[in-house]
């Protein structure tokens, strides 16, 4: 019977989007695996090699400059398509791969081992893999080894994923959150594509506590929290912050735009009806920031997110405010 998870593509590519990983920053708990293959298989480059739709991307990469290549010259499209380890004695003499460009020049591969890196419900991912300049053989227990470190990536991954959601609303923690701003940031620099940033705090949430006792309030985080995920886009990205302060990253948005957006969902919070005995209403307070040159640090930028808040709550709550763009000073 045919493996379908080695041919559902569109699955496999949104198994590997849960993880929310490509373009993020180097993280140690994978470069370690990738030092750890260098030096017990006496290997000049070990890769964790992800695959997405037109490209391969590297989470760790040890020994190897490149982070990426396309993903029709990656020997790690071939082994994601199989279960077993692939291995490939010298590049030169296989067909697939003797005019390869990483064998031809670059990289100078000329033999490799690739393990897949696959998710506990089936789909290939990436690959953990092996590669060294020169012909060589990778005996039995090498290939042992490296598929214990596969596995090893894979539990990683997913204690990544664990760590990136918060238990209360399943929105993204403040590490992960500020994550995805690094990555809008770069964006921003490289291609000069907007973004905003909405961040709301809920009003008089102390009272609910002290009135009602922290179930309530848990209650009401958990409500807002899925009001926000329901009516956000799938390109939004929705973090809990601390205690009762969320952040709402908008992709491709401009200042005017996110300024919609937060009222938009300013409304719906203060039309909400929280499932309690008695039912339970709350309203925010909303500061917004659009990405500029001025706030291309994450810190920076929700600094000046959290000011224009802070200010609407002094003029009222239940209101939006905006932080203005700096005008660049003309002599």
């Amino acid at each position: 019977m045919a493996d379908q998870r080695l041919t559902d593509e569109v699955g496999r590519l949104a198994a590997l989007a849960r993880y929310d990983i490509l373009d993020s920053p180097p993280e140690s708990g994978f470069d370690r695996i990738t030092g750890l293959v260098r030096s017990v298989l006496n290997v000049p480059m070990a890769v964790v090699s992800l695959v997405d739709a037109d490209r391969q991307w590297f989470k760790a990469h040890d020994g190897l400059d490149d982070t990426e290549t396309p993903r029709g010259i990656a020997f790690c499209d071939h082994t994601i398509r199989q279960r077993e380890p692939m291995v490939i004695a010298d590049a030169t003499a296989d067909a697939r791969f003797s005019d390869n460009p990483l064998v031809t020049g670059g990289a100078r591969i000329r033999s490799y081992a690739g393990v897949p890196l696959t998710t506990p419900d089936g789909y290939n991912i990436g690959s953990l893999c092996a590669i060294d300049t020169v012909p060589r053989d990778f005996d039995p227990a090498q290939i042992a080894i490296l598929q214990s470190l596969a596995a090893l990536v894979v539990d990683q991954m997913e204690l990544r994923r664990i760590a990136d959601r918060d238990f209360l609303t399943d929105a993204l923690t403040r590490r992960a959150f500020v994550a995805e701003m690094d990555k809008r940031i770069a964006l921003f620099l490289r291609h000069a594509r907007p973004a905003g940033l909405l961040l709301f705090d809920i009003d008089r949430f102390k009272a609910v506590n002290d009135s009602h006792g922290h179930a309530a309030g848990d209650a009401v985080i958990r409500a807002v929290a899925l009001l926000c995920d329901r009516l956000k886009r799938p390109s939004d990205v929705l973090g809990r912050l601390g205690g009762e302060e969320f952040g709402l990253l908008l992709p491709e948005t401009s200042e005017t735009e996110a300024m919609t957006a937060a009222e938009r969902f300013r409304a719906a919070i203060a039309a909400l009806h929280v499932d309690h005995a008695p039912p339970l209403r709350v309203t925010v307070s909303f500061g917004v920031a659009a990405l500029d040159h001025g706030r291309c640090r994450s810190d920076a930028w929700i600094a000046e997110a959290d000011a224009a808040l802070y200010a609407a709550k002094r003029s009222g709550r239940d209101r939006v405010n905006l932080a203005r763009l700096s005008v660049p000073h003309v002599a």
